[in-house]
């Protein structure tokens, strides 16, 4: 009887989970299926309509990738300037939280529970308001890479900077909770073995650390990679610096009508969080599990 009753809900459940999956991937299915239609197709029908009568084109990722009618909707530029600031965003914060989470959990130092708490207290501080005070930082120059080239790469810094500032609390509370897990044995019998806090690191906890930071990594990935307040505010929303959601905002044109670039625009921006996310897809469960187990 107990048998048939978990079999019952196991299929329940499963049933359950394949229905929420065809409503969750239903907008992004009519997002593709969008992108490929023609400009008058999409402003009179549906695009459910195009199983009926398909007629698909390239034309719409063209014109948004490459420039097409209108010179300055290069996408593939705003694409270029998001990947230099995203990854420097993810590693950033992960090298210095992974550092911050072991000192936190295996070194004993004067003060150490109050600023664990004091981190843990820094994630509820949202982000707009600090906006005003790192507007004023980096126009005063003190974000700026030192020796930087202003017309290079260190104009990203002041963005850098502040999605690095932002992700530090949550990342080294769970990296924290992640590695306080780990077998006290093996450490203590690294450390008497003469293994320094640096092989400790190394060779221990950064192979054991891998599915937190993996976790971590996807959703800094995802944060930064959908961002606008931050990128428009810190990057002046010119072309040069500009990342693809600036110009993912500007796609619909003056009068909000250019749907047709907008649906190819969107969907181009969503394929590299997704792309990250199912690379990483088997460590992100285990991480985040990890980091809610103990805290």
């Amino acid at each position: 009887m107990s048998r048939t009753r978990a079999g019952l809900t196991s299929r329940a459940a499963t049933t359950a989970a394949v229905l929420i999956a065809l409503l969750w991937t239903t907008p992004t299915l009519g997002l593709l299926v969008s992108s490929f239609r023609p400009e008058k197709d999409i402003k009179t029908s549906g695009w459910w309509t195009v199983f009926g009568a398909p007629r698909l084109t390239l034309d719409n990722y063209a014109e948004v990738l490459a420039g097409g009618r209108n010179s300055s909707g290069r996408f593939a530029d705003h694409l270029v300037n998001s990947v230099v600031i995203t990854v420097p965003s993810v590693l950033f914060p992960l090298v210095l939280a992974l550092l911050a989470a072991y000192a936190l959990a295996w070194i004993d130092f004067r003060g150490r529970d109050a600023l664990l708490v004091g981190v843990f207290a820094l994630q509820i501080v949202p982000l707009q308001m600090a906006l005003v005070p790192l507007l004023r930082l980096a126009s005063a120059g003190w974000l700026s890479l030192p020796g930087g080239d202003p017309a290079g790469a260190a104009r990203f810094g002041p963005i850098w900077f502040a999605h690095t500032a932002f992700a530090l609390p949550f990342a080294v509370f769970l990296l924290h909770n992640h590695l306080a897990s780990l077998p006290r044995n093996l450490i203590e019998s690294a450390r008497v073995d003469g293994a320094s806090h640096g092989t400790l690191l190394l060779r221990i906890v950064l192979p054991l650390a891998r599915p937190a930071l993996a976790a971590l990594a996807v959703i800094q990935c995802v944060w930064v990679w959908n961002d606008l307040l931050v990128a428009l505010a810190l990057s002046g929303g010119t072309a040069e610096t500009a990342p693809v959601t600036v110009r993912l905002a500007e796609l619909a044109g003056t009068r909000g009508n250019e749907w047709q670039r907008l649906t190819a625009g969107a969907f181009v921006s969503a394929s590299v969080p997704l792309l990250a996310f199912f690379a990483l897809q088997r460590h992100v469960t285990r991480g985040l599990m990890a980091g809610a187990v103990k805290g």
